[in-house]
């Protein structure tokens, strides 16, 4: 069953991705590609969540999807935004046991539990903080360090996307019912139309983890498509004036 579109005003530029609960008009002028948290900490082997003991084994297939996205998106001229979540290498901006990162915090937790980690996990300057080299920035993408889940929170994140005239964030990345759904969330709340490409996002932990959050988004707060149908929709555009 085809499902309609989202009721807008016709803008010129704009094309129609296919989405759940209805398709979606985006001007790809108007869109960023949210790439959220794609570490070494995240996603490599030796990296925080693996030292952690968390399943990573799905993440090399999402970089994958997501180096084609990000491709996609350059062509289309989508800005490209990226997030590092982390700290200085104190750990001052984790925040102390007033804190409730500081409890909740797994990386926080597992440096706790073994002293020897303190200063490698999450801290900026380090391997683990870093992007992971597929992904590397280019020259016009956004680079954002983030504090905390959300990647608005405590960051510039708002203002540089309503600088720019952007309406539409396509989001991909780590973790999916953590980073990646709090920023949406958060964007929803700021009048932002948000799309999370689930097969573009890696959940470390049980499959219905990964269902909740695709679950939430398509329900309640945006929208859900796929890495093929994000790049088939924008590559259609025609060319920014």
């Amino acid at each position: 069953m085809s499902q309609p579109d989202r009721p807008t005003v016709p803008r010129e530029g704009a094309v129609t991705l296919p989405a759940r609960p209805e398709n979606l008009p985006i001007n790809p002028g108007e869109t960023a590609l949210i790439v959220v948290d794609m570490q070494n900490a995240y996603a490599s082997e030796g990296g925080y969540l693996d030292i952690a003991g968390f399943d990573i084994g799905g993440a090399g297939a999402v970089i994958d999807r997501i180096a084609l996205a990000i491709e996609a998106a350059r062509g289309a001229g989508v800005q490209i935004v990226y997030f590092q979540n982390g700290w200085d290498p104190d750990y001052a901006e984790a925040g102390g046991p007033g804190s409730p990162n500081w409890w909740k915090s797994n990386a926080l937790k597992t440096m706790r539990d073994q002293p020897e980690l303190e200063g490698t996990l999450l801290a900026k300057g380090t391997w683990d903080y870093a992007l992971v080299d597929k992904l590397k920035p280019q020259k016009g993408d956004i680079v954002i360090p983030k504090p905390r889940y959300s990647a608005f929170f405590n960051t510039a994140l708002d203002s540089m996307l309503r600088a720019r005239g952007i309406k539409n964030l396509a989001f991909c990345g780590i973790a999916t019912n953590v980073c990646v759904e709090s920023t949406l969330r958060d964007g929803y709340h700021l009048e932002y139309f948000g799309v999370l490409l689930e097969d573009a996002t890696h959940q470390a932990g049980p499959a219905f983890l990964q269902e909740a959050s695709v679950y939430n988004v398509e329900k309640f707060f945006g929208w859900v498509s796929n890495t093929a149908d994000f790049c088939g929709t924008i590559g259609q555009a025609p060319p920014a004036k």
